[in-house]
């Protein structure tokens, strides 16, 4: 009888043994599946390259890319728009926000809004376009995707507005818009390829090669422009670097620095280490030092008397920097063509996204 007990409570034991290793890996194997789902919506998708930042007033970011559409992070997990949700374009150059708490994309075929629960999609209307800007009106600007001009919203409508059409000296110039940014005065400058230009809100101001007084060789091609706090306009070129507009006169700020190596324009060969010469985007952080993104040699920055360059990441296949934000709480971040993007922490940079 013992014998039997001892059998009975031993099997007994064993099965009870068994239904807890189960439970364990069943337990063990959901864990893991939900620290996998977790990483993944934690995981920034996009491999193109991020080409814009905005952080809206609640403290969500928007992250631009260049051929993926945009990403919405509210700092729990990242969700994804693209011209199937609405998007004129998957291309977006550029994000801002309205007073309303709208969110606009700046796309390279149109202009969209987000007012948080869809997308309005604005066509450039080429077939209407403006010659005076003056009998317009509107604080927000977007290029005008393929078109030579600029869109400005109105409150209600997408105006386009067309250049006055300067004589070209070569058939290779053009006059599609890659960068805007309002001055202290609320002038607005304008970056074409081939010409900068100027909006006061009466008059369109052209600077030319020779306004800008570019010696022979020297080209504008333009990549961005940028009005500091100081009032200082920085003028960033694929080629012949920076060039600096201050107290109504122009210098080549890279060549003032010896940072380019030749003057002769071409923009398809890599710029050696050391140079900033192909200068794709500028800003300006908290502490008012003057930032540069560098196709081919990374970041740069001019604390007003001296020029440091930075590596991202040495474990990226390119340097290149897409944009450069001052989100709300002055966190530097940097949109790399290689995609993520990184936040400067005072001495080196961090993977943010």
């Amino acid at each position: 009888m013992n014998n039997l007990f001892r059998s009975i409570s031993l099997i007994l034991i064993l099965t009870l043994n068994y239904s807890c290793i189960g439970k364990k890996s069943s337990d063990n194997e959901m864990s893991n599946l939900e620290i996998v789902k977790h990483s993944e919506k934690n995981t920034l998708k996009f491999t193109s390259g991020i080409r814009s930042i905005y952080q809206d007033n609640n403290g969500n970011y928007w992250l631009g890319s260049h051929k993926e559409g945009v990403s919405y992070y509210d700092g729990k997990s990242f969700r994804y728009f693209t011209k199937k949700d609405g998007l004129a374009d998957n291309q977006i150059r550029s994000i801002k926000g309205d007073t309303s708490g709208n969110v606009w994309f700046g796309t390279a075929n149109g202009v969209s809004v987000y007012n948080g629960k869809k997308f309005t999609s604005y066509s450039t209307k080429i077939s209407d376009p403006k010659s005076k800007w003056n009998t317009t009106i509107g604080n927000l600007w977007f290029n005008a995707g393929k078109s030579e001009g600029v869109n400005r919203y109105d409150g209600k409508n997408m105006n386009y507005l067309i250049f006055p059409k300067p004589k070209s000296e070569s058939i290779d110039d053009s006059y599609g818009v890659t960068d805007i940014s309002k001055d202290k005065e609320g002038n607005v400058w304008i970056g074409t390829y081939a010409m900068l230009f100027n909006f006061d809100g009466n008059e369109l101001n052209v600077f030319n090669n020779n306004k800008l007084k570019l010696n022979d060789g020297e080209k504008l091609h333009i990549r961005s422009v940028f009005a500091d706090s100081q009032g200082r306009i920085w003028v960033g070129n694929n080629g012949i670097g920076v060039l600096l507009l201050e107290n109504n006169s122009t210098i080549n700020f890279t060549k003032k620095n010896g940072l380019i190596h030749n003057s002769n324009f071409n923009n398809s060969y890599t710029s050696p280490t050391g140079t900033l010469e192909r200068v794709f985007v500028i800003e300006e952080d908290a502490e008012g030092n003057i930032w540069f993104g560098d196709r081919d040699s990374g970041a740069w920055k001019f604390d007003g008397k001296t020029i440091t360059n930075y590596t991202i990441d040495s474990k990226l296949t390119s340097p290149m920097i897409w944009c450069i934000y001052n989100d709300n709480t002055n966190n530097l971040l940097f949109g790399m063509a290689d995609g993520g993007v990184y936040k400067f922490n005072g001495k080196s940079f961090d993977k943010m996204f």
